[in-house]
């Protein structure tokens, strides 16, 4: 019996895994004019890095984490009851801020009175959800993070920035849908919440299971239900934006003026809270409704001006956020966008018997020394199955050696898309195609 990818993961062949690399690289030179760093942080992180700074009562913490804990620590948990100590207990990264924002406070990259740490990220996210279109166990994410910073200016920024990625690697903005909210803060999202649970009793008897456990633990995760009648309940109860106290309500609306002066369109939406329980004030996400099912957020973000203290640091404001290539792929093929091909051949190296064999691999060293993408058969094929493989690797053209052309050092350089034929200097093959490609 084969065995395939775990389920809810998927290979990334060479199409995509180009476009994986060339994502990155779009993201690297967008993000990297605004000012953001590259940061690589471990696939694990200690369990309880997550609890504390995404939220024990999020779906992403009590249902989706992978934990992991060695085998010598699995037998001494089940054979002799020992649990494992807490920096034992790991999980693999559902998220990527928890893991920059550890990584900042450890090592102390935002000093007192030092500019903000702008990082960005790229890498595997894992989730142990049911898998469907758009939403798989094991995916790629792209995201940034600021720390030390709380103007709006930021928040309008990050936001400026993810927009023109999206624009640069072809999703059509006509096509998206940025909506906007803010969360509040300590002063007056705690009021707030306990009216949204007020009204959560009063309507108990039309909210699902589910969101009457939210009820008691985190209400505003009600929000994000995909009931469709408690979506209909949710609609009609009492609005964040009608109960943020001076200093938040100022925020949003210097961060809407920021967008509106940049002519970013936008949608207020305020049951918008995103899915963890770390954010503050502004939060922000993009869908994008075509092709993409049921998950039709491409990414998003918002500020958690409180995570650093979570997970052991000084205050430091921060804001970033994080991108899904595998629905951005999605989002590209309903645009019909054309997705680059990896298999690229610039000259292929056909031999017409054994005996140039030795030379023909010279020439291919001396072409791929010169930057082109260069190949030869490896199977002792004839001239013809040559010409064939050749044109399967999509070759822009191919050079012909054989005992007679050996002899005069030359070869006879073909192009494959007008079929014509020309003899060149073994010795010149390199200049030639140079020119040719210019």
């Amino acid at each position: 019996m084969a065995i395939n990818a775990p389920e809810g993961t998927r290979d990334l062949l060479p199409d995509e895994a180009l476009f994986w690399n060339q994502f990155k690289q779009t993201a690297a030179e967008v993000f990297g004019t605004y000012g953001y760093l590259p940061i690589d942080t471990p696939i694990m992180e200690q369990t309880e890095l997550f609890v504390r700074g995404i939220g024990e009562a999020t779906d992403v913490v009590s249902k989706e984490m992978f934990t992991a804990i060695s085998g010598e620590n699995l037998r001494r948990w089940v054979e002799e009851g020992k649990a494992p100590k807490a920096k034992s207990r790991l999980s693999l990264r559902p998220e990527g801020t928890a893991g920059v924002v550890r990584a900042v406070v450890q090592h102390d990259l935002v000093p007192q009175g030092a500019a903000p740490a702008k990082l960005m990220y790229a890498g595997p996210m894992f989730r142990a959800e049911r898998p469907q279109k758009g939403r798989q166990r094991q995916f790629n994410q792209v995201g940034v993070e600021c720390l030390g910073a709380e103007e709006p200016t930021i928040d309008a920024e990050a936001i400026i920035m993810l927009m023109r990625f999206y624009e640069k690697v072809g999703i059509p903005r006509e096509s998206m849908r940025l909506l906007l909210n803010s969360m509040g803060c300590e002063q007056c999202r705690p009021a707030y919440r306990e009216q949204v649970r007020a009204y959560m009793d009063a309507h108990a008897g039309e909210l699902c299971e589910t969101c009457l456990t939210r009820a008691e633990v985190n209400p505003l995760r009600a929000f994000d239900c995909k009931n469709p009648q408690c979506a209909a309940v949710m609609a009609e109860a009492p609005k964040i934006t009608d109960h943020l106290c001076d200093d938040c309500r100022e925020h949003y609306g210097a961060v809407k003026a920021l967008l509106d002066g940049a002519g970013v369109v936008y949608e207020e939406d305020y049951k918008l809270v995103r899915g963890l329980d770390y954010y503050t004030r502004t939060v922000f996400e993009v869908q994008v409704d075509n092709g993409m099912g049921s998950q039709n957020a491409i990414g998003g973000g918002g500020r958690y001006d409180k995570l650093a203290e979570e997970v052991g640091g000084r205050a430091t404001p921060g804001l970033g956020f994080a991108l899904g290539f595998e629905r951005c792929v999605l989002a590209l093929e309903a645009a019909g966008v054309e997705f680059p091909r990896a298999q690229r051949c610039d000259l292929f190296v056909a031999c017409v018997d054994d005996t140039v064999r030795a030379r023909a691999f010279a020439l291919v060293q001396e072409c791929r020394d010169a930057g082109f993408v260069t190949e030869m058969d490896h199977q002792k094929r004839s001239l013809k199955s040559q010409f064939k493989l050749a044109d399967k690797l999509g070759a822009a053209r191919v050079a012909v050696l054989g005992p007679d052309e050996l002899d005069a050092g030359e070869v006879t350089l073909r192009d494959m898309a007008t079929h014509t034929e020309a003899k060149v200097r073994l010795e010149e093959v390199v200049g030639e195609m140079s020119r040719a490609i210019l």
